[in-house]
């Protein structure tokens, strides 16, 4: 037992299961003479119901972690590059990517039988925002386990239908005016380093799609999946209740025989009562038959 280990079964149980768990890891530990190792499991904290929630996105979807980190590294790239139409394509798929992770988080919290609520959920959207915007996020995020929903921050400035990065402000018109511009000429981007940038982000939008795609179909599954899941439960409730209305019956007649053999019981010992009653009546009366016949008989 290690500490990598005991993290990756903690932050996956459900958060009511995190605390005693953590307890009896933390006997085991002690346990085995590893004082060191128990003081480290005792300084995990237990998660908030969101930030489990986003965990189970990490540990239960892995196949959405890189693409999500990928989308988010375009994102920020594309605002360096301030490309208005590439910021609102780009935009427009981290909507549809969070509302659809944040769904599929919540998908996830149900199979594992504790749902979250809308307000957890609106917490889940936030940590996802905060991965595409800060890269420190992102990498606590696929860690797996989170503590706390992680904090949007200022993100990603909204870029709505025929909107454009903001144009630089005019600079002053000052004594240093003309050296201001010629630095920015010697440091303004050549058609190469333009060039590049354009095909980066040309990239990163043709993955931002893929990862879309790939998305609405892990979803798909998942939701059938739910609802296999769903009507599974029904069953097992209904085959758990079929069991327990058997188990009943059958005590109800284990309690009729028990009765029965003890009804037929206490007749046989009556029946053998009466019976020695009629053996003691019969020697009676034959007894006092052959008197009654002595006595009528005449003397000789």
């Amino acid at each position: 037992m290690d500490l990598e280990t005991v993290a990756d079964e903690l932050y996956r149980l459900r958060p009511e299961q995190f605390t005693a768990t953590r307890a009896a890891r933390m006997a085991e530990a002690r346990t085995a003479g590893d004082r060191a190792l128990a003081g480290s499991i005792g300084k995990l904290r237990r998660p908030s119901l969101s930030a489990w929630a986003g965990n189970l996105l990490v540990h239960e979807s892995p196949g959405e972690v890189e693409p999500l980190l990928r989308l988010g590294e375009g994102l920020r790239q594309a605002h360096r590059d301030l490309d208005g139409a590439q910021l609102r394509e780009l935009s427009r798929q981290q909507r549809v990517l969070i509302t659809a992770l944040s769904r599929q988080a919540g998908q996830l919290a149900a199979q594992a039988g504790h749902p979250i609520t809308e307000a957890a959920r609106h917490e889940v959207e936030n940590t996802l925002r905060a991965v595409l915007a800060d890269p420190d996020a992102a990498r606590e995020w696929a860690s797996g386990r989170l503590v706390r929903p992680l904090a949007a921050g200022t993100g990603f400035p909204a870029m709505g239908e025929g909107a454009a990065p903001a144009p630089p402000r005019p600079a002053a018109r000052t004594a240093g005016a003309a050296k201001t511009s010629k630095a920015a000429k010697a440091t303004r981007p050549g058609k190469a380093e333009v060039a590049e940038r354009r095909r980066r982000l040309t990239r990163a939008r043709k993955e931002a799609d893929r990862a879309a795609r790939e998305l609405r179909t892990r979803e798909k599954a998942a939701a059938t999946a739910s609802r296999e899941a769903f009507a599974a439960k029904k069953n097992w409730d209904e085959a758990q209740q079929r069991v327990s209305d058997l188990t009943a019956e059958l005590q109800h007649a284990r309690e009729a025989q028990q009765q029965a053999r003890s009804a037929e019981q206490t007749a046989r010992e009556r029946a053998r009562t009466a019976d020695r009653g009629v053996r003691e009546a019969r020697r009676k009366a034959d007894a006092a038959a052959e008197e009654a016949q002595r006595l009528e008989a005449p003397e000789q």
